[in-house]
C-alpha cells in the first residue's frame, strides 16, 4: 500500500509524456490543414483568374476586326450606258465611303476584298458566235493588269461574285472587249478584312 501513490505521479507523467506528442501531433495536423486550404484557395483564385482572361480574349476574337476609324470601305455602283471597247466605263458611287475618280474605283486600305457585279450587256454589232470579255482591271504606281474577267454572250447575264486581296493606292475599272450597252450594272465592292490603310 505504501507503494501506491509512488505509482499515481508516474502514471500521471506518463499521460503528460503521452499527451504532449499526441498535442504536438494534433497542432502539426491543423497547421497541415491550414497550408492545404491556403493552397486550394491560391489555386482557385489563379483558375478564376486564367478563366477570365480567357473568356476576356475570347469576347476580344469575336468581334469584328475594323480600320482605325471604325469605317469599313465599302462602295455601290449602278451604271446604265454605252461601254467603249478598252475604255473604263464611267462609273459613279451610288452610296459608299470608297472613293470614285474619273470611273476609277480608289482603294485605300489593304485586304480582301468582297466583289459583286450583275447586270445584262448588250452588243448587237458582232456575230452570234462572238463573246464579249467584261474585265476587273487594277492599275497601281507601277503596273497594270487584268484581276478576273467574265465571258458574256450577246444579252446575257453577268453574274460575277468572287474575293480579291486589293493595295491601298490601287484603283480599279470596269472594261469591256468591244463597245457594248450596259444595262442596269450593280457593282458592289466590300473590305473584309483589313491590314493597312491609307485614311
Amino acid at each position: 500500500m505504501a507503494g501506491q501513490p509512488d505509482t499515481e505521479p508516474r502514471n500521471q507523467d506518463q499521460m503528460d509524456c503521452e499527451r504532449e506528442p499526441a498535442e504536438d501531433e494534433w497542432k502539426s495536423w491543423q497547421r497541415g490543414q491550414v497550408r492545404n486550404t491556403l493552397h486550394l484557395v491560391s489555386a482557385a483564385a489563379q483558375w478564376i483568374l486564367l478563366l477570365a482572361c480567357l473568356i476576356y480574349l475570347g469576347i476580344d476574337s469575336l468581334q469584328p476586326s475594323t480600320p482605325p476609324n471604325n469605317k469599313v470601305p465599302w462602295t455601290h455602283i449602278r451604271y446604265t450606258g454605252k461601254a467603249i471597247e478598252g475604255v473604263a466605263m464611267n462609273l459613279t458611287a451610288e452610296v459608299g465611303s470608297i472613293q470614285i475618280r474619273n470611273g476609277s474605283i480608289m482603294i485605300t486600305c489593304d485586304g480582301l476584298y468582297l466583289v459583286s457585279i450583275k447586270g445584262v450587256i448588250h452588243f448587237p454589232d458582232l456575230e452570234e458566235e462572238d463573246l464579249l470579255k467584261l474585265t476587273l482591271w487594277k492599275t497601281d504606281k507601277m503596273t497594270s493588269r487584268a484581276l478576273c474577267e467574265q465571258t458574256v454572250q450577246d444579252s446575257d447575264k453577268v453574274d460575277l461574285t468572287t474575293v480579291l486581296y486589293l493595295f491601298g493606292q490601287d484603283n480599279i475599272t470596269l472594261l469591256t472587249s468591244c463597245n457594248a450597252t450596259v444595262a442596269d450594272l450593280s457593282f458592289s465592292l466590300v473590305l473584309l478584312s483589313p491590314f493597312v490603310c491609307l485614311l
